[in-house]
Formats: C-alpha cells, sequence, structure tokens
C-alpha cells in the first residue's frame, strides 16, 4: 500500500511540475508574444501619426501598463488562491489571459476604428497584465508544495523554465510567421500567433486539470487555518518581505525586458538589423535558459539561495557595459553573442527566485504574500524598462546610458538580498507565523 501511495505521490509531482511549466509557458507566450508585436508592429499601425521616437514610446507604455496590472490580479487571485486552493486559481487566470491575447488578433487598428483602436489594445493588454499577475504565484506553489522540500530551488525553478519556453515559442512564432508572410506580416501575419493562444490554452488547460490540490494547502483547510482576507493579513504581518520580495528583482527584471524586449526596437532603429535576426537571436536566448535556469535552482538547493543570488546580482552588474558595447560593434555574430549571454548572469538569479521568495511567507499566505512582492517589481522594474531605456537613448545618445541603468538596479538588488533570511535549509513553515 505504501508502495502505491509513494508511486502516487511521485506521479502527481510530475504532474504538477509538468502543469506549472507549461501553464506558465502558455501565459508568457501571451505576454512576450505583445511585447514583440509591440516593438515591430504596433508603433505603425496603433500609433501610425506619430513619429518613430513616439510611436515607440507609446506603444512601449501599452506594453508597461500590463505591468501595472499585475500586482492588481496578484492581489486578486492571491486572495482566491489562499482561499479555494492553488489549483482552481490557476484554470481562471490561464483562461484569461488566452482569450485576452485571441481577442488582440482579430482587433481592428488604427485605420479602421481610430482611436478606439490603441484604446482597447490598452484594455487588453491589461487584462493580460492581471492574468499574469494571479499566475505566478500558483504555478510556482503547485510545483514547489508538490515537490521534494529539499530540492524546493530545482522544483520551483521549472514554472520558472515557462518564460524562456514562452519566449522561444512567441519569438519562434513571430520570426515564422514574418517568413511566411513576409510584406503581408504588417497586415495579417503578426494576428495568427495572438489567435494560436486558443489552441494553446485549451492544452494547458487539459494538462492542469489532472493535478489535485498541493498537500500543503489540503493541510491548510484540514487545519481550518484559512484565513478570510489573506492579502490583508499577509500585509500586515509580513510587509518587510512583500517589500524585499519586489527590490531583488529589480537586477534581474528591468535588465531582462531590456535584453529581450528592448533590445527588438534598438537592434533595429540603431544598429540596422532586421526582425528576423533579432527574434531568431532571443529565441536562442531563450532556449539556453531552458537549461540555464533549472541548473541555477539547483545550485541555489546546494550553495544556498542568498549566496546563489547574490552572485547572480553581480553578474547582471558586470555585464552591463560589456552587453552595450558588443551590441555596438554592428557586427552579427557579436551582437547574437550579446543577446544569447545576457540571459546567463539573468538566470542566475532567476532560477533561485521563486523559492527564495516563496520560503518567506507561510502557506495560508504564500499565494498571496509572494505573488503581491513578485508582482510589484513589475510596477518599478519591468515595466518602465523598456520605456526608460529608450527614454536615455534618445536623451544621451548612447546605450551605455542604459548600463547605468542597468548597474543602478543591480546595487538596489544586492543590498535587499543582503537583507533577506537565509531558508533553503529550514523547513517550508518552520519560524513563521501563521
Amino acid at each position: 500500500m505504501s508502495q502505491i501511495k509513494d508511486a502516487a505521490r511521485a506521479a502527481q509531482v510530475r504532474r504538477a511540475a509538468v502543469a506549472s511549466t507549461v501553464g506558465t509557458a502558455i501565459e508568457w507566450y501571451d505576454f512576450f508574444l505583445y511585447g514583440t508585436v509591440a516593438a515591430l508592429v504596433f508603433p505603425h499601425l496603433f500609433f501610425p501619426k506619430s513619429d518613430v521616437y513616439v510611436g515607440t514610446l507609446q506603444s512601449f507604455t501599452t506594453f508597461a501598463l500590463g505591468f501595472l496590472a499585475r500586482p492588481i490580479g496578484a492581489a486578486i487571485f492571491g486572495h482566491y488562491g489562499d482561499r479555494l486552493g492553488r489549483k482552481a486559481t490557476l484554470i481562471i487566470t490561464l483562461g484569461l489571459m488566452g482569450v485576452s491575447s485571441a481577442i488582440i488578433g482579430i482587433l481592428p487598428t488604427y485605420t479602421s476604428i481610430g482611436l478606439w483602436a490603441p484604446i482597447l489594445l490598452t484594455v487588453l493588454r491589461m487584462l493580460q497584465g492581471i492574468g499574469v499577475g494571479g499566475e505566478w504565484g500558483g504555478s510556482v506553489l503547485l510545483s514547489m508544495e508538490w515537490g521534494n522540500q529539499r530540492r524546493r530551488g530545482l522544483m520551483a525553478s521549472w514554472p520558472q523554465m515557462g518564460v524562456p519556453l514562452g519566449l522561444v515559442l512567441s519569438s519562434g512564432t513571430v520570426a515564422l510567421f514574418i517568413a511566411i508572410s513576409g510584406p503581408g506580416f504588417l497586415t495579417w501575419g503578426w494576428r495568427i500567433p495572438f489567435l494560436l493562444s486558443l489552441v494553446l490554452v485549451a492544452i494547458g488547460l487539459f494538462i492542469r486539470l489532472r493535478v489535485m490540490e498541493t498537500p500543503h494547502f489540503q493541510k491548510v483547510v484540514e487545519e481550518r487555518k484559512v484565513i478570510d482576507v489573506p492579502v490583508v493579513e499577509v500585509i500586515r504581518r509580513h510587509p518587510k518581505e512583500i517589500i524585499l520580495s519586489a527590490l531583488i528583482r529589480m537586477a534581474e527584471q528591468a535588465p531582462f525586458y531590456i535584453f529581450i524586449s528592448f533590445v527588438l526596437s534598438y537592434g533595429k532603429t540603431n544598429l540596422g538589423f532586421g526582425e528576423g535576426f533579432l527574434t531568431l537571436a532571443t529565441t536562442t536566448a531563450g532556449i539556453l535558459s531552458l537549461f540555464t535556469i533549472p541548473f541555477f535552482g539547483h545550485l541555489s538547493d546546494v550553495i544556498g539561495r542568498k549566496n546563489m543570488y547574490m552572485a547572480g546580482a553581480v553578474l547582471v552588474l558586470l555585464y552591463a557595459f560589456p552587453y552595450f558595447a558588443l551590441l555596438d560593434t554592428k557586427l552579427p555574430a557579436l551582437v547574437f553573442l550579446a543577446i544569447i549571454v545576457s540571459m546567463i548572469p539573468h538566470d542566475a538569479l532567476y532560477g533561485p527566485q521563486a523559492a527564495f521568495i516563496a520560503e518567506h511567507f507561510p502557506t495560508n499566505l504564500r499565494y498571496s504574500g509572494a505573488s503581491i512582492g513578485y508582482q510589484l517589481a513589475s510596477v518599478v522594474a519591468g515595466g518602465p524598462a523598456p520605456l526608460i531605456a529608450t527614454w536615455l537613448l534618445h536623451t544621451y545618445g548612447t546605450g551605455y546610458s542604459i548600463s547605468v541603468y542597468i548597474v543602478i538596479n543591480a546595487v538596489i538588488t544586492i543590498i535587499a538580498t543582503a537583507m533577506m533570511k537565509e531558508r533553503a535549509k529550514v523547513e517550508i513553515d518552520k519560524e513563521l507565523p501563521v
């Protein structure tokens, strides 16, 4: 009987890891797809009356609004994730994201409906942000709370791989339809990747419906420790942990959207490269992350979460100036190398990040606390990053001004990490007030 139970649990662990990773990959496919098309297409179709600089700013503004919506999604779905469970909440977030993206695929442009086009685009982008804001915490907890507690860094890194998977899917799909549609990409080719979201969501829902609720949340229910208003309680009990969770992401999130989204605009406008070359480079970078994210997650189980995270922040700081030095050579091989290598310092942070944040909150407040802390960084780091980078480049005329911005973010992360506790070897709820 024990062997049957062990086999059943092992099956659930595998299903949880796969469901978290696949579902998160679909969510990030939709989110990154918007970022890619925002750099390549939206300035022409939704903001056609603006010059190149203003049109790019306007397009990246709608991109940023999706990040402003993410803490809202974290609060909404964190509440239900800590009250109703991880599984049910994740099914809702996946559906919300997929439908929003599919509607973008059929959205009329400025030529057809005027100002309503950018307005509707902005609303749909914010719905995407709400969906992603609720997705991350649940997917991480589904995998981490089912998995081996001595390997929390590795288990929590599996859904983190949804980011490069989503990036590879979105960049690869865009590159494919650029090749297929040719000049028609600006009229119809860009729409197909958004419509494909419905197919991906159907696959994700099928996988997630086969996973049981996590044993940690089941125990909370059995012991009647479910909190009535978890968002309010976690802010009251763990404000320091929430703020630090946001600040440790500065060196990871702001540079990431420069490395992946802004570089598409920079490479096309300032370096003279085509969309196909740039999306191939970001796709290759995403493939590399499929290996480096779980590696660094595993390494954090060995050397500790703080040590791994601090090393990653230092790597980001050290790479800030070489990154733009390589890009500005305008040599295809070196530009390609710069984009690919940029994922290594990022992944040194992103691999251990999920476990590092989640370990600082008790089970009955973990979905809310981890989600809010994680997504608050979106407001000050991820969302504004392409906007700030565009402004810095326009104002100072050099990519090195953006390097300074990256360094500042890395310094903030180093300070915040030093203030976090090391909990890699501690039982998941030990010494945490519930």
